[in-house]
């Protein structure tokens, strides 16, 4: 008996679904390759500390890339995403290592090349998504700092739903951390102010909290709570406002945490609160800022290393969220497209702290002043660079002086 005719029926009926879901993951899919050129000088003038390297400056180039699928049709949604991360050493010497753009060894010497291939499996179900995998959250409890030649990642599991309007409600459990100059992962440390605190180890990071949007969007309020196991755990609550004002646009950014050691205090007793709040007027091109911020109790901020966090007065160089730190904040913004140069931004900024509670007897004071321009070309064939400089001057009595300098080339290609 000839059953070909059988088997064409068969396969011809288990392809269409196939077909159809292939179709849904793929038809959805996309893919971006950032090629980012990072030279990074930071001069101590005056050391403190156990470190007594005068200067960090390196050159590196890096590339990402991120594709991102569809979802299979269905009720739920089934798809893969992937991070593929390279770094490579174009100028380093032992004497000038450790700026964070590149792992170095034993010796004191900059790798050559550092590299990392990741995945993150996802299932959607209506507006709720589950991610296991390579993930980069982005909260006020774990801050997503892409701050130096490529971005950091964390391993584990996640849940987000929007499902109710105005509503995103998320939770997470990260078992381990790819730092931003490293290629494997491995356990998380924890930060207090701008000290590092690598004695301390945890394979576990939870977090739950949602935020929720009202007034024609105008508004949100946040809650959240954060738990670095066995080192600390951390409550956020915060505000968002604004409202336009004829022609101008008047925002207020507030929020306020609550940290203190958890499970076995493998850092000991940790007391810390910390509130923060930016004011900020817009005009056409023009925007203002103005800051409080105060960190209050027995120990300064936590957080997981080495990120940034959300405190309003916090920049990549100095935090001004030492032990009983109270600073000041004064930014000023333009966007040249108001003059007809669209793609070109300016930032000036300038913070001051004192108060602090430096455990030396004396009282810490410290002070930074901040400049960046960026340009992103907006149309010709160098569409999607982007350029960005800064400068920053940090001064302080309790720890390292700081000059620092950074140059940014970033080109972008849209893969499909």
């Amino acid at each position: 008996m000839n059953h070909t005719p059988c088997v064409a029926l068969g396969l011809t009926l288990l392809s269409q679904p196939l077909l159809a879901a292939d179709g849904g993951f793929f038809e959805d899919s996309k893919a971006t390759l950032s090629a980012r050129n990072y030279y990074f000088s930071r001069d101590f003038s005056d050391i403190v500390g156990a470190n007594k390297q005068s200067k960090a400056e390196e050159w590196a180039q890096g590339f990402i890339l991120d594709f991102k699928s569809g979802y299979t049709p269905g009720t739920v949604g089934f798809g893969v995403d992937a991070l593929g991360l390279l770094g490579i050493k174009l100028d380093s010497s032992p004497d000038r290592a450790n700026t964070g753009l590149l792992p170095v060894h034993g010796d004191g010497r900059a790798a050559d090349e550092y590299s990392r291939l990741a995945p993150t499996f996802k299932a959607r179900l209506s507006k709720t998504e589950l991610r296991v995998g390579e993930l980069q959250p982005n909260l006020p409890v774990l801050t997503f700092s892409d701050i130096r030649l490529l971005p950091p990642t964390y391993q584990g599991a996640s849940l987000s739903s929007s499902d109710i309007d105005g509503l995103t409600v998320q939770a997470g459990h990260l078992k381990s951390t790819h730092l931003r100059n490293e290629g494997g992962d491995g356990k998380m440390n924890a930060m207090l102010g701008h000290v590092p605190m690598r004695q301390a180890q945890s394979d576990a990071f939870n977090y739950v909290g949602g935020d929720y949007a009202f007034n024609a969007n105008q508004s949100s309020v946040s809650l959240w709570y954060g738990q670095l196991e066995d080192i600390y755990e951390q409550g956020f609550v915060g505000l968002k406002h604004s409202k336009p004002v004829g022609d101008w646009v008047l925002s207020a950014n507030l929020g306020y945490f609550t940290a203190r050691e958890d499970g076995d205090a493998l850092l000991g007793n940790i007391d810390n609160q910390a509130f923060f709040s930016m004011f900020t007027a817009r005009h056409g091109g023009h925007s203002f800022h103005a800051g409080y911020q105060g960190i209050y109790g027995d120990s300064a901020f936590p957080r997981v290393f080495a990120n940034i966090s959300p405190l309003g007065n916090e920049v990549p160089t100095y935090e001004f969220a030492y032990t009983d730190e109270r600073s000041y904040q004064v930014r000023y913004d333009y966007n040249f497209a108001a003059m007809g140069v669209p793609g070109l931004t300016a930032t000036v900024r300038y913070i001051t702290g004192n108060n602090v509670d430096t455990g030396l007897g004396y009282e810490g004071r410290d002070r930074e002043r901040d400049l960046d321009i960026g340009y992103a070309v907006q149309s010709g064939m160098l569409k999607g660079l982007g350029i960005r400089v800064r400068n920053a001057m940090a001064r302080s009595n309790y720890r390292s002086d700081i000059d620092e300098n950074r140059l940014t080339l970033v080109y972008t290609w849209q893969l499909f």
